[in-house]
């Protein structure tokens, strides 16, 4: 069963022949060896080029465990550039080859060649890149499947869809599987042997409790604004364990590292400036969220937002949590300033969105409460409430753009459509 996965194929696509070595990066079991080996190999030959000028390198293949030698590569990859025609070297799992930033970089003042490169969350994140290849690499991220990629396997109504996809989540092996038990067995294992093993062997943590509990904290409150000193004083009370916000900070930046988490950070509206703390943490699989808790708490309100957010960062735009801070008056009629929060801050260049996540309006009294931060935003930019109330796309006299959450994912232009 092929996924077409059009939109992060485009991505690869974009990048060619840019001069740079493209590393596709991402969440593991996201689909970056099948994007490579598969996808992005059937575009260059539908693109007519000869596949002996397409050479793939299975690194994590033993059959090619001589090749994890750096100057078995060198060599291999030298002896592969037959002509003047363009060469492209598509490797998988490069982090096996010893000083692997020399081979590649080695290649660079070649104009007949291109390289494509996936590695391990264990050794090769975000912050490798920048360190190692130092300006010439190009950072290409994959995400699981999107809503719209997922329904392309589906086969039922789109209301199940969507409630099997919040509930076991876009990675690609998942939407294949036949039944809940494989799928959340599968979740469970991924989760306890893969990413959280990445993340002991590449920061060396033994004593790992604390981090199974910090893990568990994030999972029950996605959509929560908390922060270290928040998480400091929730395990000495409840969990009696003397860990400090410093480390706390520090397992945070973990688990961001190897994609299993991102952070969105407040922006006051009206003062054009950020508030660092506290902060909101979402999970870049809501099925990995769902069976770290054993799948125990399926609180629509709660993943609709963090499914919003997915979809938000899958079109690349950069998403933060919103401020208005308005005047109120308290019921002795005392002024006070008051914070309304505006779940989602969206740029994309020179497009601005502000978005509310309001799984249902059964009243005016709820709708009312839903827009309240918004119509306090004293700009142009649009504005939107997605809901998952089945409503034909309106906007009110405020300005205020109502979509139902079934457009939202299945119109990569939802949001500009007039």
């Amino acid at each position: 069963m092929e996924i077409k996965r059009e939109s992060q194929l485009q991505k690869l696509i974009s990048s060619k022949h840019n001069g740079m070595i493209k590393i596709i990066t991402g969440m593991r079991r996201c689909g970056k060896s099948y994007m490579l080996f598969v996808l992005f190999y059937k575009h260059l030959l539908e693109c007519g080029v000869d596949k002996n000028h397409i050479i793939k390198i299975d690194l994590e293949d033993r059959r090619s465990q001589v090749l994890r030698d750096p100057d078995a590569l060198l060599d291999y990859m030298d002896n592969h550039i037959k002509d003047d025609k363009m060469h492209y070297f598509l490797i998988d799992e490069i982090q096996h080859v010893i000083d692997f930033e020399d081979v590649l970089n080695s290649f660079l003042k070649i104009d007949n060649v291109d390289i494509y490169v996936t590695g391990s969350n264990s050794k090769f994140l975000s912050t490798d890149i920048i360190t190692e290849f130092r300006g010439r690499g190009d950072e290409i991220r994959l995400r699981p499947l999107n809503f719209e990629e997922f329904l392309s396997v589906w086969n039922g109504s789109k209301e199940k869809a969507l409630e099997e996809y919040m509930l076991y989540g876009g990675l690609p092996k998942v939407a294949t599987l036949p039944n809940a038990e494989k799928k959340m067995d599968y979740l469970r294992t991924i989760f306890a042997k893969t990413y959280i093993t990445d993340i002991k062997e590449r920061y060396k943590i033994k004593n790992d409790d604390d981090l199974d509990e910090l893990i568990d904290i994030i999972a029950s409150g996605i959509g929560g604004l908390t922060n270290p000193s928040k998480l400091e004083r929730t395990f000495h009370s409840v969990k009696h364990s003397d860990i400090s916000h410093t480390t706390i900070k520090s397992y945070l930046d973990m688990l961001q590292d190897v994609f299993l988490i991102e952070k969105s950070i407040r922006f006051d509206i009206k003062g054009k400036k950020y508030i660092d703390t506290p902060a909101k943490y979402y999970f870049n699989d809501l099925g990995l969220r769902n069976a770290r808790i054993y799948f125990r708490q399926f609180e629509e309100t709660h993943l609709m937002e963090n499914l919003i957010y997915n979809e938000l960062r899958y079109r690349d735009i950069a998403v933060d949590v919103g401020v208005v801070i308005v005047n109120a008056k308290n019921s002795n009629g005392v002024s006070m300033r008051k914070q309304l929060e505006v779940d989602f801050v969206c740029n994309k260049g020179s497009h601005k969105y502000y978005i509310q996540s309001a799984f249902r309006l059964p009243t005016a009294e709820k709708r009312e409460q839903e827009v309240r931060s918004l119509n306090n935003i004293n700009d142009n930019f649009k504005k939107f409430v997605i809901t998952d109330d089945l409503i034909s796309r309106y906007q009110d006299d405020n300005g205020i753009i109502y979509l139902n959450i079934y457009e939202f994912l299945t119109n990569p232009n939802s949001l500009n459509d007039n």
